[in-house]
């Protein structure tokens, strides 16, 4: 392990042997803190330590580097940037070398870091220096490192005390790492893969077009975020082309990002090193400090400083759309510009050797698409992309090859629809093609709406007339105007507009407000539903509006030609939509939807840009679908009744696209529906079926369902019903395909999504309400079947896997066909209690480091989930909960919870067998060969998949294992598996009754949570209110509902409530306390009754709860209504309780999440969770029957005393206030007590706690004094909280947290807890006395509220020692004389490092004046 050098800064102390410095004087002193390493780096070593601690009087904070000078001979410098001659030193955020900046804006600023973090510095084999914080790599900060350096570390400002750690399993990982990428780079070959742009990209950017095109969200709003990068590095010669200015997709308003870069800057393109998988994408490409060359205007920069004033013909703020931008890495290293396709020379004459294509998309570009240089039949559709949307995608780049060059030409025109700024009363939907006023009834007015762009010549602008209310006078009004909807001050009514605008209102025209023909037309106010209005600017300027298609005559002339369409939704019209034109489905045989008041099934109005909704709304289509194969989803016109089929048959399907029709049901109502690419995208309230998968809220739940809509042909009918139990069933052709989801609500919309290969369905006359006893099919089926039912299956892996991966034989074989990472696979399906999941090693590559890595991830997976949520390695996998075994190691997302598990699994071979299963009892145990090496990890949730890591050596794997078929997922009816179930012995269900009591969380729940860990946390992502949860189920009698409080955030006031609801229909308010169903809530101390506080007073207050701390409900046998706090019943909080209701917790200010407590935590002795083998060696319990009492009434000393144990916030249920005994001097002279008592086998005296009051736990009502000996401890109050929790002494390492606002208030630098790592072993002594002393209780400053005197505050414990567990030794406070009289000070001091040698039997509290 590396160690520190013995020549340090004139203010640094070495110790623990040379692994820990520290400044003197810190609070003085901010410099003279350098340490240096007592041994130069070695290649690929990390140095590393560890803040210990800081202080809050300086700027500034650690710095760290490497010098090449020889720290024996070297003279010392106050700082570390004052070294020179060779030496490279981090500071804050920035790279100086010999203190001369190199790099302003490198990485992490090091002085925001916090006590705990870490940070390091590497010298590479290859000469270049890398400084890690926190085990991330902060990325290359100089090359050529002299390959003799020293480790330097300045302590400066804030900084006070660092620590070495222990590298001796790190530098392993970190040397496989290097090495893989230096082989990976060493060994590159091109792969076939065609450039496009890399998943990751800026915050602001959408990627389509199969990732060729990248296009910048809310460009009118946003000026940068927009940088995208190559998904692969440049080849030598390759040119990286982009369609610089994607026709359309300029803005034309620079003045909008006047706080930007200075010039238009529209576009900014070059190469870096970063490779973009692991990148944080700065704003713009210009920030970048290292490894990056830029185009900028008609400049060159290199890391962001200009290197080339005027370089080539071109300047790129001066491009116009549809101009092409291109760059070429020549073989000789030089980098060239191409503008159309003409060289601009060269632009720096020297460039790594891999780096990535880069486009910045600031200021007023909007969009590019890359121009591929090769033919589409050459090209290699790469393995990980055969499937669902690559293909896709790749199809739909060549559709040129058999599509009519008008088709894509017309797909160039930018449609014409309504732009989002608009009246205060209306609202633009259904993808800009929709404007409505959604509250029609409240208002008539504001409602007035322009298009996106200017009209073109001879372009018609139509809408049609969708809802219409007959409460007010007037209607719908129609026109142009010159105002931009960006710049327009929208009125109430266009016609108040005196400038620029033509609007026909009524039967007449007006002019900037004026009417100019006062009978011109058909009257607008008598339109009538489904009625289409429009107006079109002639060639000549002349103005025509429409009604229904019929012309009306010239309304106006020489009317300017840059105008935009406009309509002002007015009185009794609500909604309308804009026809499009260049779609004849639009027109004559158009229908306007059903409407979603009738009771009549149909679609909604509201549907995906790529669908029409025709035959009155019956039919639905995909009328571009041989050139779009998705956003196409539409929705029922209202929700679904219980037990009612929504049903459609495919009318239509072509054979260019793979998949087929979704269908589901969702809770979010169309209007509120930004409708996705495919229903799949929404991840809350949606169930659909996606070939045989079952999804919800995104996430696969379910594979191999008996109906796969991908296998579904024309004349085909699916269907789909939520009946009246919650259940959710699947029909095809009219018979149920049985249970697909439980627990879904009711109220739901269905849900179609014509997707891929389905391109016009129809609803058919099945669809109705079927009687409840009806609506599974019930056959009758001979018991006898012929087929074992639980009969073994070959496991198989899913389709979703590494991008580097190649399946086989059905999915059996993996083979990792490249580079060294990028091969994760998974198993197709969850894995059962007690399933083994194995494989076979079948070939190795010995050029790499590392090898195979196997574990389980609560990860949905499913055969459609895409690559691109996939990281290169599995230890990376952490945005779902992964267990994976590592060499030796378990890891848990990434951070290793147990070392040398198991024999290191880099020493497979081939032939050799690992698996891994999740045993019944929630552990994760790892076979090897057959054999079972113990538990991994404990607490695995269920329906983990498997996941196994081709990493590095292992190339191929072959599944050995088979599973157990499930009859759920048979064709059988219900009724059938039902009864054969039954007669299933091995089938996987919990028949304890625990099991029978397990509660989740409802899937319906406030919009600002998000539910995890199998459903039993609940989180709130934003503000402070919208958190309201319910249980999944009604709440059983006598159950008690317990949620443990994880995070609060002390930025809001008041948190938690918790209740019961006593309805099964939720609907949500903003908080619990506005529930106006019937309801019982506590919020702090108060009881709400739906909405209507009751009661004051009651309970401990949830207000005050801390991390950690448990509140639960419970209904008993008499449904009276009791809360708990940590297990405390805090009496009843109401009778008569109705017998079905749901607990109900309000994640509310302060709580932002909470956890179910799975097990019932009744109160319980805190010796409960000891070892057995702590309660050995004859260590006895007995039940006290003879509480202590005090015979001194109201105490005055002991209520002092009391009064004081309330400021250290301890809950209530940790001490038993009825057996407190006061040793002030009355009471014990009073009760006569003996100064000395004697306990233990042998016997060994011990002092009584005279000037004390003694405080019993809970768990006091248990002796264990008979053969035990009693101590004193001394502590800080920063430890009770720790200490109560644990029921353990806090022994070194032991992490510490303040116990309480108000103690934490009296912490400041000169008055702070003892440092917990100078700790080495717990302390105690039979005096007092001793434990009394400054040096082992700290004493506190304690203002009585009651008296307002001053006083000085201690505390300490009583304990039982475990005898032989202990050292007796002498006194170490320094004393010369005798500290207590009655032992000798020779033997006060006892200690310990055995955990579980001493058990609590009282908190001591002494108040002195």
């Amino acid at each position: 392990m590396a160690v520190f050098h013995s020549r340090v800064g004139s203010l640094v102390v070495l110790s623990n042997e040379n692994r820990t410095a520290q400044r003197n004087h810190p609070t003085q002193e901010f410099n003279n803190g350098v340490v240096i390493s007592a041994e130069p780096l070695r290649d690929n070593q990390l140095f590393e330590v560890k803040i210990d601690r800081k202080v809050n009087a300086w700027s500034g904070s650690i710095e760290i580097g490497v010098t090449a000078l020889d720290p024996s001979v070297l003279n010392l410098p106050t700082s570390a940037t004052g070294f020179r001659e060779n030496t490279w030193v981090m500071s804050g955020c920035s790279v100086l070398r010999d203190g001369h900046t190199t790099i302003e804006d490198y990485g992490q600023d090091l002085d925001q870091l916090k006590e705990g973090d870490r940070v390091g510095v590497l010298r590479a084999a290859s000469g270049a220096l890398h400084f890690y914080v926190n085990g991330v790599d902060q990325g290359q900060a100089a090359v050529d490192i002299p390959s003799t350096v020293y480790a330097i570390v300045d302590m400066y400002g804030k900084c006070a005390q660092v620590s070495v750690v222990d590298d001796s399993n790190r530098d392993a990982a970190i040397f496989n790492e290097i090495t893989n990428e230096a082989i990976a780079e060493a060994t590159f070959v091109h792969s076939n893969e065609r450039l496009v742009f890399h998943e990751r990209c800026g915050t602001l950017i959408k990627l389509t077009n199969g990732r060729r095109t990248a296009e910048r969200k809310r460009p009118l709003d946003e000026f940068n975020n927009g940088v995208v990068m190559t998904n692969r590095p440049l080849r030598d010669e390759e040119i990286f082309e982009s369609n610089g200015l994607d026709g359309r997709h300029l803005i034309s308003d620079p003045s909008r990002h006047a706080g930007g870069k200075s010039g238009q800057a529209p576009i900014e393109v070059g190469i870096t090193t970063h490779n973009p998988s692991t990148l944080d994408f700065p704003a713009t490409m210009t920030n970048m400090r290292s490894g990056t060359i830029m185009m900028s205007g008609c400049g060159i920069l290199t890391n962001g400083k200009g290197t080339r004033r005027e370089y080539g013909a071109y300047n790129l703020d001066e491009l116009q759309e549809g101009d092409r931008i291109g760059l070429m890495k020549k073989t000789s290293g030089a980098l060239h510009y191409y503008i159309n396709g003409v060289d601009q020379g060269v632009a720096s004459a020297r460039t790594p050797n891999m780096v990535w294509g880069v486009v910045d998309l600031y200021g007023m570009a909007v969009k590019v698409t890359i121009i591929e240089h090769v033919t589409a039949p050459g090209l290699g559709i790469p393995d990980s992309g055969s499937i669902g949307n690559r293909i896709n995608f790749y199809l739909r780049q060549y559709r040129d090859a058999y599509e009519d060059d008008d088709e894509v030409c017309n797909q160039g025109m930018e449609k014409l629809l309504f732009h989002t700024h608009c009246g205060s009363h209306a609202a633009v939907i259904n993808g800009q093609r929709t404007s409505h006023r959604p509250n029609a009834l409240d208002d008539f007015n504001n409602g007035v709406v322009l298009t996106n762009r200017t009209l073109r010549v001879g372009e018609q602008f139509e809408v049609r007339l969708d809802k219409m209310v007959d409460k007010w006078a007037g209607s719908i009004e129609i026109g142009v105007t010159t105002h931009s909807p960006l710049t327009l001050e929208f009125p109430s009514t266009m016609t108040n507009i005196r400038s620029g605008t033509w609007m026909m209102t009524g039967n007449g025209v007006m002019h900037n407000g004026t009417t100019v023909i006062d009978a011109y037309g058909q009257n607008l106010d008598g339109l009538t539903l489904g009625d289409r209005v429009g107006v079109v600017r002639k060639e000549d300027g002349t103005l025509h509006f429409t009604v229904n298609g019929v012309d009306q005559g010239q309304a106006a002339a020489n009317v300017p030609a840059a105008v935009y369409g406009v309509i002002d939704l007015y009185g009794q019209a609500a909604q309308a939509t804009i026809i499009d034109q260049s779609d004849p489905t639009n027109l004559a045989d158009i229908d306007i939807c059903i409407d979603e008041n009738s009771d009549e099934l149909g679609f909604h109005h509201c549907h995906g840009h790529n669908a029409n909704i025709m035959n009155n709304g019956k039919t639905a289509a995909r009328p571009n679908a041989r050139g779009e194969f998705n956003d196409a989803i539409v929705m029922s016109n209202r929700p679904l009744k219980d037990n009612e089929l929504f049903e459609v048959t495919i009318d239509k399907m072509v054979d260019r696209w793979s998949g087929s029709i979704e269908a589901g049901v969702t809770l979010i109502l169309p209007e509120q529906l930004d409708f996705p690419n495919t229903m799949t995208d929404i991840d809350h309230d949606t169930w659909m079926l996606s070939g045989s998968a079952i999804m919800q809220d995104g996430s696969t739940t379910r594979n191999r369902y008996s109906l796969d809509l991908d296998l579904l042909t024309v004349r085909s009918r699916v269907g789909m019903m939520r009946c009246s139990d919650g259940t959710l069933h699947y029909f095809l052709d009219g018979i149920d395909q049985g249970v697909a989801g439980t627990d879904v609500p009711s109220g739901v919309y269905a849900v179609i999504d014509l997707y891929g290969q389905c391109a016009q369905v129809t609803i058919t006359g099945g669809s109705g309400v079927r009687p409840p006893d009806n609506h599974l099919v019930i056959e009758e089926t001979d018991q006898s079947l012929s087929s074992p039912l639980c009969s073994e299956i070959s496991h198989r892996f899913s389709q979703c896997c590494g991008k580097n991966i190649t399946l086989r034989n059905n999915g059996c074989i993996a083979s990792r066909v490249r580079h060294f990472n990028g091969g994760l696979v998974f198993s197709a399906d969850p894995l059962r209690s007690d399933e083994l999941f194995e494989v076979r090693v079948e070939s190795l590559s010995r050029q790499w480091s590392g090898s195979l890595q196997i574990g389980l991830t609560s990860m949905a997976i499913s055969d459609s989930t895409p690559v691109s949520l996939l990281p290169a390695s599995a230890c990376e996998l952490t945005s779902k909960v992964t267990w994976v075994i590592s060499g030796s190691e378990v890891k848990k997302n990434g951070i290793t919870i147990k070392e040398n598990y198991t024999p290191s699994l880099d020493r497979l071979e081939v032939n050799d067998r690992v698996g891994v299963k999740r045993g019944g009892d929630g552990s994760m145990h790892v076979y090897i060969n057959g054999e079972d090496m113990g538990v991994a990890a404990s607490n695995i949730p269920k329906n983990v998949f498997a996941l196994i890591d081709l990493y590095a050596r292992v190339e191929s794997v072959t599944i050995t294992s088979s599973a157990f078929s499930d009859v759920f997922n048979s064709s059988q009816p219900a009724s059938i598996v039902t009864s054969i179930s039954s007669r299933c012995i091995e089938d996987e269900q919990d028949l304890d009754t625990a099991e029978m009591c397990h509660l989740e969380l409802h899937i319906n729940h406030g919009k600002n949570i998000e539910l995890s860990n199998g459903r039993l946390t609940a989180t709130r992502t934003a503000s402070y209110n919208q958190g309201i949860v319910f249980s999944h189920k009604p709440l059983p009698r006598n159950h008690v509902f317990k949620v443990r409080i994880d995070r609060l955030n002390t930025r809001w006031t008041s948190s938690l409530g918790v209740g019961v609801l006593a309805v099964d229909k939720f609907c949500l308010a903003v908080s619990a306390v506005s529930l106006k169903q019937p309801c019982w809530l506590v919020q702090d101390q108060s009881v709400f009754h739906s909405s209507v506080k009751v009661k004051d007073n009651f309970g401990c207050g949830l207000d005050a709860l801390h991390v950690g701390d448990t509140v639960g409900v419970m209904v008993n046998d008499e449904a009276a209504l009791h809360l708990y706090v940590n297990g405390v019943d805090q009496g009843v909080v109401t009778r008569d309780v109705p017998p079905i209701v749901y607990a109900l917790v309000d994640l509310y200010g302060q709580c932002e999440q909470v956890t179910i407590v799975t097990e019932d935590d009744a109160a319980t002795s805190l010796l409960e969770n000891r070892e057995k083998a702590d309660m050995e060696d004859g260590m006895k319990e007995k039940v006290c029957h003879c509480p202590e009492v005090n015979v001194v009434k109201n105490c005055e000393y002991q209520n002092l005393c009391s009064r004081f144990k309330t400021t250290l916030g301890l809950p209530e249920g940790y001490l038993n206030p009825e057996f407190n005994r006061c040793y002030c001097e009355s009471c014990h002279k009073v009760r006569g007590d003996e100064p000395l008592g004697q306990c233990g086998d042998p016997p060994r005296e011990y002092s009584l706690p005279f000037g004390w009051c003694k405080l019993p736990p809970k768990a006091s009502v248990l002796n264990v004094l008979e053969k035990w000996h009693v101590a004193f401890h001394g502590t800080s109050v920063a430890y009770i909280r720790k200490i109560l929790d644990t029921g353990d002494l806090i022994l070194p390492g032991d992490t510490v947290m303040v116990s309480s606002p108000a103690e934490a208030s009296r912490f400041d630098e000169n008055n702070k807890p003892v440092e917990q790592c100078d700790i080495e072993q717990v302390v105690f002594s039979p005096s007092v006395r001793y434990v009394g002393c400054h040096s082992h209780a700290a004493r506190y400053e304690y203002r009585d509220p009651k008296t307002r005197k001053t006083h000085s505050a201690m505390v300490a414990f009583q304990v039982c020692v475990k005898p032989g567990s202990y050292k007796i030794g002498t006194q170490t406070v320094g004393a010369n004389e005798a500290i207590d009289p009655r032992f000798r000070n020779t033997d006060l001091e006892w200690s310990t490092k055995e955990r579980g040698a001493t058990v609590l039997c009282a908190l001591l509290i002494k108040v002195e004046q």
